[in-house]
C-alpha cells in the first residue's frame, strides 16, 4: 500500500525518471494538457500509484493511449518518462540505524522476455519454443492480439515485455558478486541521500556494468521498502533452501532495524493497522487484476 509518488518525492530528482502524478477521476483533457506541457516524450510509462508485481504497468506510444489508460485504471496513477537504458538490476540495500555505513545484501540482474526472429516463425511460435515464455502467452495475447502473427526478420530482436518483473516473464540472475568495495561505497552514498532509508530494494535501469559500478548513467525506477523481497533468490540455479535462508537473513536484518528505529521514536505497525492494510491491498489487487 505504499504510494510510489511519496517515495519518488524523497529521492533526489537526478536519480529518478521525470514523473507526473494524477488523481483518479482527473479529467482526460487536463491529463493530456499536463503531459503535453511536461516535456515527457513518447513512448512513456504509465503505472498505478499503488501496485505490485508489474500489474497495471503499460508502455504508451501516443497521447491518446494516456486517455485510454486513465479511463480504465480506476485509481491514482503516474505517467513517467521511458528510460532507454538496456539493462535492469535490483540492488538490496541495508543500513543499521546507528551505523555510519550501509551494505548490499544481494543484487539481481534481469533478463527480459526477448525473442529473436528467423524469418519463418511467427511471434507466437517463437514464444511457444521456450517453456518460460510460453507461460506468458495468454497475457501476451491480450497485449499484442493479432500482432503475435507477425514474422520477425532473421536476427531481428523484439523485447516482448520491457519490465524486469518476475511475474511478467523476466528471468532473475543472482549477480551479488558485483557488490565490491567501489560499487557498495557508491550506492551507500546514494541511499544515504534518501531520508530514513535503511532497508529495501532499488530497481534500476542502467547503461552498462562499468557505469553502474561507478554510480553513473542509471535511473532508479522503483524503490521498495520493508515489503521488499531479496529477489536474487529467484535465480533458477538456487535451491529453495537457499531462498529460505536468505529470507530469514533479511527478516532478521529488518527486525534489528525496526527495533532500533522504534527506540528512536518510530511506532510499530499495529495489528489493527496491519489488518486494514491487507484489506485495502486485496481491493487494489482485485482492481488491478480486472485491469
Amino acid at each position: 500500500m505504499e504510494s510510489k509518488k511519496e517515495i519518488y518525492d524523497i529521492i533526489p530528482g537526478r536519480y529518478i525518471p521525470k514523473t507526473l502524478f494524477f488523481k483518479e477521476g482527473t479529467a482526460a483533457a487536463d491529463i493530456l494538457k499536463t503531459v503535453s506541457e511536461s516535456g515527457i516524450a513518447f513512448p512513456c510509462i504509465a503505472k498505478p500509484d499503488i501496485g505490485g508485481k508489474g500489474r497495471g504497468v503499460e508502455k504508451l506510444y501516443v497521447l491518446q493511449d494516456i486517455s485510454v489508460y486513465a479511463a480504465k485504471i480506476k485509481m491514482d496513477f503516474l505517467v513517467q518518462e521511458f528510460i532507454p537504458y538496456p539493462e535492469e538490476v535490483g540492488i538490496f540495500y541495508c543500513r543499521i540505524p546507528d551505523q555510519p555505513d550501509g551494505f548490499i545484501t544481494g543484487i539481481v540482474a534481469k533478463e527480459f522476455l526477448i525473442v529473436k526472429g528467423d524469418g519463418v516463425l511467427t511471434l507466437t511460435q517463437l514464444i511457444e519454443k521456450d517453456p518460460r515464455y510460453h507461460f506468458q502467452l495468454t497475457a501476451l495475447e491480450k497485449i499484442y492480439g493479432e500482432g503475435l502473427h507477425t514474422v520477425l526478420q532473421k536476427d531481428e530482436i523484439k523485447n516482448l515485455v520491457p519490465y524486469g518483473n518476475h511475474a511478467r516473464g523476466a528471468k532473475f540472475i543472482d549477480v551479488s558478486h558485483w557488490a565490491d568495495e567501489i560499487f557498495t561505497k557508491n550506492f551507500d552514498s546514494i541511499c544515504k541521500q534518501i531520508p530514513e532509508f535503511y532497508f529495501g530494494r532499488l530497481d534500476i535501469m542502467y547503461s552498462n556494468l562499468e557505469d553502474l559500478k561507478a554510480g553513473k548513467n542509471f535511473s532508479i525506477i522503483e524503490l521498495n521498502g520493508a515489503g521488499s523481497e531479496p529477489t536474487h533468490i529467484y535465480d533458477p540455479r538456487h535451491s529453495v533452501f537457499f531462498a529460505w535462508k536468505e529470507i530469514a537473513r533479511h527478516f532478521k536484518l529488518l527486525c534489528t532495524i525496526s527495533i532500533k528505529n522504534h527506540k528512536k521514536g518510530f511506532p510499530y505497525l499495529t495489528v489493527k493497522e496491519g489488518m486494514q492494510m491487507f484489506k485495502e491491498n486485496n481491493a487494489v489487487v482485485k482492481n488491478l487484476k480486472q485491469f
